[in-house]
C-alpha cells in the first residue's frame, strides 16, 4: 500500500453524530463546498489499511462524501470545502495511484450534496458479477472525447448503449441510445452482451455517469468477442463540461442521476419522464419521506404536497402519527420501500394504477 509523507492525528474512524443531525448542520450551513467524483483502477494491497489512512487524511480537511475501496482500487464520490481545496490536492499528490487522475467536478451543485463521511471495503468498486479468471479488465474499449463521441454517434453503423440502471435513465440519456430495463450492472453486462449478439460489426458506443462502469463493461464486451467497443472518456458528466466549454452540440436529453443528495443534475431543458403518482412531466427522484419506506420514485411538486413527500396514502398518513406510535407500529407494517427497493422500484412504477386503487396510492 503506498503512502504519504504527511502525518495525520489519531482521530475516530467513523462519524459520531446522529446522520440526522448531520444533514441539518449541512443545510443550515454556508460553507462553500465542491462536489467531485473520481475513481482509480490499480491494485491495492491492503485495502482496509488504505481506507483507515484516507479517512483519517479526509477527515482532518472536513471531506464528506461515499467512498468505496477494493483490491482493483478506489471509487469516490466527495463534497470538499472551497477553502481546503489546495489541501485536498495534497493529499491526492501523495498517492502515486492518483497522479494525473481526472476529477469529474459536479454540474449542478450547492455543495451540500453529502453530510457524513463514509469510507467501505469492498471486494469490488463496481459489483460486476464475474469471476472467471481469463477477464481481462485492462483490455477496455477504445476512449472517447465529447467531440469524437458525437461524430461517431452519426455514423449509422454505430449502436449507442446507457451502462447505467433503469432508474437513471429514466430521467437522462442519449439520443437512440438502448436503455435497458435491469436493476443492477452485474445484471446488465450479460443482459447488453446478448442483445447485442447479431451487431457484432457494429460500433459499440458505451457510456454511464463518470466512466468508471464502462471502463469494466467496454472490457466485458471484448471478452465477449465485440472488437469495434468504445467508452464516452469521463462519462455523462465530462461530456457535459466539455460541450459547454467548446461549444458543441449536446446530444444528451434531460436529467443526468447522481448518486449523492441531490439525485440529478441536469444536462437539457427537456423534461422525459413522468410522475410515478399522477403521470404528469417530471423528472425529480426523491426517496419517500417516511423513513421506514425510504422508497427511491419520481414525484411532481403536486403530489410531492398532496402525499407531504410520500409515495403513498399509507407512508403518508404514517408520516404524521406521533413519534411513539409510530416506532409501535412500524415493525408490524409493510411499505413500498419494504417490498421494492431502490433497484427494483420498476415493479412500483409499472403497476402504478393498481397499487392505486389496492394500496391507496
Amino acid at each position: 500500500m503506498e503512502s504519504t509523507t504527511k502525518k495525520t492525528p489519531q482521530r475516530a474512524l467513523h462519524n459520531r453524530v446522529n446522520r440526522r443531525e448531520l444533514k441539518e448542520r449541512m443545510r443550515q450551513s454556508d460553507e462553500q463546498r465542491v462536489t467531485l467524483s473520481y475513481y482509480k483502477y490499480a491494485r491495492i494491497e491492503d485495502p482496509k489499511a488504505f481506507r483507515d489512512q484516507l479517512f483519517r487524511q479526509y477527515q482532518e480537511i472536513g471531506v464528506l462524501g461515499r467512498i468505496y475501496v477494493a483490491q482493483e482500487g478506489v471509487n469516490a464520490q466527495l463534497s470538499v470545502p472551497q477553502e481546503n481545496f489546495e489541501a485536498f490536492r495534497s493529499v491526492m499528490d501523495g498517492y502515486d495511484m492518483f497522479q494525473n487522475l481526472r476529477l469529474n467536478i459536479a454540474v449542478e451543485a450547492d455543495g451540500k450534496s453529502f453530510f457524513t463521511l463514509t469510507i467501505k471495503v469492498r471486494e469490488k468498486i463496481v459489483a460486476d458479477g464475474i469471476d472467471d479468471p481469463g477477464f481481462d479488465p485492462a483490455r477496455t474499449g477504445t476512449h472517447l472525447d465529447a467531440a469524437a463521441w458525437n461524430k461517431l454517434t452519426n455514423d449509422p453503423d454505430t449502436v449507442v448503449v446507457d451502462m447505467r440502471n433503469h432508474y437513471e435513465s429514466e430521467v437522462g440519456h442519449f439520443e437512440n441510445a438502448i436503455t435497458p430495463d435491469v436493476a443492477t450492472f452485474r445484471d446488465e453486462l450479460p443482459y447488453v452482451a446478448d442483445l447485442l449478439a447479431d451487431a457484432r460489426d457494429k460500433n459499440i458506443l458505451m457510456y454511464c455517469t463518470g466512466g468508471i462502469r464502462c471502463e469494466k463493461a467496454s472490457a466485458y464486451m471484448k471478452y465477449r468477442g465485440f472488437e469495434n467497443v468504445f467508452q464516452l472518456e469521463g462519462g455523462i458528466i465530462e461530456y457535459d463540461r466539455q460541450v459547454k466549454a467548446k461549444g458543441l452540440e449536446n446530444k444528451f436529453v434531460g436529467k443526468n442521476f447522481v448518486f449523492d443528495e441531490r439525485l440529478g443534475e441536469r444536462i437539457s431543458p427537456d423534461v422525459i419522464a413522468h410522475c410515478h403518482q399522477c403521470g404528469v412531466p417530471a423528472d425529480t427522484h426523491v426517496n419517500c419521506a417516511n423513513s421506514h419506506c425510504h422508497i427511491l420514485f419520481i414525484q411532481c411538486d403536486t403530489c410531492a404536497e398532496q402525499f407531504h413527500g410520500c409515495c403513498s396514502v399509507a407512508c403518508s398518513d404514517f408520516i404524521q402519527l406521533p413519534e411513539d406510535v409510530q416506532k409501535e407500529r412500524a415493525p408490524s407494517m409493510v411499505f413500498n420501500g419494504s417490498k421494492f427497493g431502490k433497484g427494483a422500484y420498476k415493479a412500483f412504477r409499472k403497476s402504478a394504477q393498481t397499487l392505486k386503487v389496492d394500496e391507496g396510492l
